[in-house]
């Protein structure tokens, strides 16, 4: 969601807080702002609604010159998206703040400090913050305390950067849920949500843990535990790429993630494949003896993640023996669950910082569960140094905010720790040869299938006026039905929803007309001839279907129907290639309607808050 920028350093900083703000555009906003302290002492404050490009443009208008200043770009929760509500946020002439997250009691806070005489110009919960640490320095020999005395009055999330106007040379950081970097340089020193949005300035980064609160300046980061205890954390070198600033050829970030894929898979695959086996050596010999323990699985997770994780409830009842429930993280975090013996943790997250995951992670760790394990793609992010074990998709940066190649590095990296796990539940040899050899060939598979992408755009045309559709899939093609129908709803904006396609008949049915478009993946699997089925069930009703099959599935285009052929592949990584043509077909549409692909309205990329 929201990101945070801030320097202090001797050189002038507005122009490298506001390409920092650039590099975190993927992350969803709706309102961007700066302020620095000048030479003289002053804070000069720019604030803009809408993106980053107007408030660089404001700069340009109306220069802001100095070496310690913060920015943000807001996503917003209270108070509708405008200048007045966007940060930093101020407390008189001296403080200022911007902060990620959420303060729950800050209604409370409010009356408080507005009884203390403190005005409110914004509606936002951040501006509590503000006046809170004003009021906290009042009784503090430092901003450093103020700060310390003004997070604990705090209850819900926040990551949260502090200025004084009077105390120009450093910077008060704190973090409790919502994720914050330190980027160390020269005589200088960064800060920011997203390591990404530093890159341009240093490699080399101090993550903040839980409950830390640190003081920057230029030449140093003092930094304090939750329970204010002076604590060390050591600066790491990042290895990440960044490729944010370039879409190449493509149109838009989406488009090129989405061909990045069978790139992005062989990154997945890279050193952990065989001649005939997996060679998941890299994790550890902790890790062996965690996945040799294991008897049955719970995945938590969110959004497109959750479907990832749903695909692989099938593969591990099916090819590994072993239960799996999957659940999605904001509901399983609040209510009462059982815990089986030998139970493996499992968290999928593009980013490594979802609130919800992240928060069910924490819960399971106090429940006894016998040990963790995040599939991510952030090195380095709160899910994968708080899990005993961490499997890395290398997807490499995800622009686009509606997940493409994450997506199916998950289901890469799951079908891997699947078959890890079955080694030690009954799955034979010959099975694990055929999953290498499959994972092995899905690169050039996929290759194939975007050359349909043309066939697809012209299929498009015809979803342009629709405001309705209908996905369906059986078996493992289900979840996946379900990311093609969220995919078309998050940047197309067409009301879709997904069904397991043998519940047609008990209600979907009745919404089925010629202004229904039905879109259905069709491997040639067991489930085909019944998925034909329901499919005759949608043209006896005047529906109009739109199918993904495989060549041998001996389905043919016809009044009504269209077909579009897909590569035969082995049944196990089918689901991984027939979420390539949905992700095309969503795409297509979102562009013939002129939506905005890569920024859909009220979405965010990081989900950091809950």
């Amino acid at each position: 969601m929201c990101g945070i920028v801030g320097a202090v350093a001797q050189r002038d900083v507005a122009a490298i807080l506001v390409e920092g703000l650039r590099r975190l555009e993927y992350r969803g906003y709706d309102s961007a702002g700066v302020a620095v302290i000048d030479g003289n002492g002053s804070m000069n404050r720019l604030r803009r609604a809408g993106k980053v490009s107007e408030l660089s443009e404001a700069i340009k208008e109306s220069p802001v010159h100095g070496g310690t200043g913060i920015a943000h770009t807001r996503w917003a929760t209270h108070g509708e998206p405008s200048e007045r509500n966007a940060h930093p946020h101020v407390s008189g002439e001296n403080i200022a703040v911007v902060h990620n997250g959420i303060i729950e009691n800050h209604e409370i806070l409010r009356r408080f400090l507005s009884e203390q005489g403190y005005p409110f110009d914004s509606d936002t919960d951040t501006e509590v913050i503000a006046h809170l640490v004003n009021h906290e320095l009042k009784a503090s020999e430092s901003l450093l305390e103020a700060v310390q005395k003004a997070v604990r009055q705090l209850e819900g999330a926040y990551g949260m950067v502090v200025m004084d106007r009077k105390d120009p040379e450093r910077l008060v950081v704190a973090r409790s849920g919502s994720p914050l970097v330190i980027g160390v340089g020269i005589g200088e020193h960064f800060i920011a949500s997203d390591q990404l949005a530093l890159f341009p300035v240093t490699r080399k980064f101090i993550f903040l843990e839980e409950g830390d609160v640190a003081e920057v300046t230029r030449t140093s980061v003092s930094t304090l535990d939750i329970d204010g205890q002076a604590v060390e954390r050591p600066a790491r070198e990042s290895d990440v790429e960044h490729d944010a600033g370039d879409k190449g050829p493509y149109r838009h970030y989406m488009l090129k993630e989405i061909h990045e894929q069978p790139e992005a898979i062989a990154n997945t695959l890279e050193g952990r494949l065989g001649d005939q086996r997996l060679n998941l050596s890299s994790l550890g010999n902790a890790a062996a003896d965690i996945l040799e323990r294991t008897r049955c699985v719970q995945i938590v997770a969110c959004g497109t993640s959750y479907h990832a994780g749903m695909v692989a409830r099938y593969w591990f009842e099916e090819l590994a023996g072993i239960p799996c429930r999957i659940e999605i993280a904001s509901e399983f975090r609040y209510r009462k669950f059982f815990v089986p013996e030998d139970c493996l943790f499992v968290t999928i997250s593009q980013s490594g910082e979802t609130a919800d995951t992240l928060a069910a992670l924490r819960l399971a760790k106090e429940q006894g569960y016998m040990a963790s394990l995040s599939i991510c793609n952030v090195p380095g992010s709160s899910m994968v140094r708080e899990s005993d074990i961490a499997f890395m998709t290398r997807a490499g940066a995800e622009i686009g905010v509606a997940s493409t190649k994450a997506f199916t590095t998950q289901l890469t990296a799951l079908l891997m720790m699947v078959t890890a796990i079955g080694r030690y539940t009954g799955m034979t040899e010959q099975q694990e040869e055929d999953i290498v050899k499959a994972l092995r060939e899905l690169p050039h598979v996929i290759n194939n299938t975007l050359a349909l992408s043309s066939d697809i755009e012209a299929m498009a045309q015809e979803f342009a006026e629709k405001h309705h559709s209908l996905f369906l899939g059986r078996g493992t093609q289900y979840p996946i039905a379900m990311e093609g129908a969220l995919k078309l709803k998050e940047i197309s904006y067409i009301h879709a929803e997904a069904y397991a396609a043998g519940e047609l008949k008990h209600g979907p049915l009745a919404l089925i007309d010629s202004d229904m478009p039905v879109i259905v993946v069709a491997p040639n699997n067991d489930l085909l001839e019944k998925l034909k089925s329901n499919m005759e069930e949608v043209r006896a009703r005047g529906g109009l279907l739109y199918v993904f099959a495989d060549r041998h599935a001996r389905l043919v285009a016809s009044e009504g129907v269209k077909v579009l052929p897909v590569d035969e592949v082995p049944e196990v990584v089918a689901p991984i290639l027939y979420t390539i043509p949905l992700q095309l077909l969503s795409y297509h549409v979102a562009v013939i309607k002129g939506t905005d692909v890569d920024q859909p309205r009220n979405l965010a990329k990081s989900v950091t808050v809950e």
